[in-house]
């Protein structure tokens, strides 16, 4: 996925946005720093919605269902992949992610799963905390072995 296709998902899911929050267009259009005419254009799909519009929906609306099951991740989340290529996130814990998430890799304590929904990959431990999340496999795959290397100098191996 890169920005051109998430700017395509937001923009044609902006009125259910809307919707599910229960939201007019006026209200939409403040919360998300756009005019009223802008929003209508959107919804209309006689424009699409800026980049900086997409990013604004979604932390705006990160908890939306209908972001959620459109990316399969926090919209955040996918931002940051876009954004940063190869990120290198601090741990934070993920759900678990048995819906949209496919593992494709297991090595000791870590997996590297997949999105089923927009094709990115994060290197996850045990614990469920993210470690990496990119679009790039090859990357990733790299970072799981400097991590089972590190864990294998300092003894901490877990399978």
């Amino acid at each position: 996925m890169d920005k051109s296709a998430l700017i395509e998902i937001i923009s044609t899911r902006m009125r259910l946005l809307r919707n599910e929050y229960h939201l007019s267009q006026e209200k939409m259009s403040e919360a998300i720093g756009v005019s009223k005419k802008t929003l209508v254009q959107i919804e209309k799909e006689r424009t699409k919605a800026s980049w900086t519009t997409v990013i604004s929906v979604c932390a705006v609306f990160r908890k939306s269902e209908v972001l959620q099951m459109s990316l399969g991740d926090d919209p955040l989340h996918i931002i940051d992949a876009i954004n940063f290529k190869q990120m290198i996130l601090p741990k934070k814990q993920t759900g678990g992610g048995r819906m949209f998430w496919k593992t494709i890799i297991q090595k000791g304590k870590f997996k590297i799963q997949k999105n089923m929904i927009s094709q990115h990959y994060r290197l996850i431990d045990g614990n469920y905390n993210r470690w990496i999340s990119s679009f790039d496999k090859a990357y990733v795959e790299i970072q799981l072995e400097l991590l089972l290397r590190r864990d294998s100098d300092e003894g901490n191996i877990e399978s």
